[in-house]
């Protein structure tokens, strides 16, 4: 005699082998965790995650550098290092801001390396022109109030006024002037309370104000 089995209709579903989910349908924030999961970083995880955000690297390095040439090979460095470090980021949902902090600190140590590396101008070294002659005279590195600045000369100051600033103020200045974000959300990313915030920003902007009042006032 043949014996009935009942089976349940949960207990088939639970048998069924489940389609696993596509990373293109994943959250910002599960694609992060699956990142962190392994030994390595998940590859196809990671390839989602960084088309999603890599519009986002690019326009934080061109307000950075609008006229650097090898932009594209600075967002190459700054998604090898998140891959380097993305399991050492506690909290997924800040990733944005952890990715820009990534991006805009990349940018310092690469102005600050090619500043080291800047070869100097000498006196004695003569200077040849387009038309083949030769000419001694070095133009003065000393902007003319009188004339006007172009877009790209303002750039190069307002960067070289950025990267002075000390660290805390740069940060800020940049997530808030450059990145949109909201004194709350700063505080958060920063670790700081919204006071210190709004007082680094404005203590940043008077820094730069007075920096650029010639570029301004031209």
């Amino acid at each position: 005699m043949s014996q009935s089995i009942s089976v349940s209709w949960s207990t088939i579903e639970a048998a069924a082998p489940q389609a696993p989910v596509q990373p293109d349908q994943l959250s910002n924030y599960d694609l992060i965790l699956r990142c962190q999961e392994g030994i390595r970083p998940d590859r196809i995880a990671f390839a989602e995650l960084l088309r999603r955000y890599q519009s986002h690297v690019d326009k934080v390095l061109y307000h950075l550098a609008p006229d650097w040439q090898d932009r594209a090979d600075l967002a190459q460095e700054v998604w090898i290092r998140v891959y380097r470090n993305i399991k050492r980021l506690h909290e997924p949902v800040k990733f944005k801001g952890w990715l820009s902090r990534i991006a805009s600190n990349l940018f310092y140590d690469e102005l600050r390396k090619r500043k080291r590396i800047a070869r100097p101008l000498s006196l004695d070294a003569p200077l040849r022109l387009e038309d083949g002659e030769m000419d001694w005279e070095i133009a003065s590195n000393q902007a003319n109030p009188q004339e006007d600045m172009t877009t790209r000369e303002f750039y190069e100051q307002l960067r070289e006024a950025i990267s002075a600033l000390p660290e805390v103020f740069r940060t800020t200045i940049v997530l808030r002037e450059i990145e949109g974000m909201a004194y709350e959300e700063i505080a958060q990313i920063t670790g700081v309370s919204l006071g210190t915030v709004k007082s680094r920003i404005a203590r940043a902007r008077a820094r730069l104000q007075s920096q650029l009042q010639n570029y301004l006032d031209t």
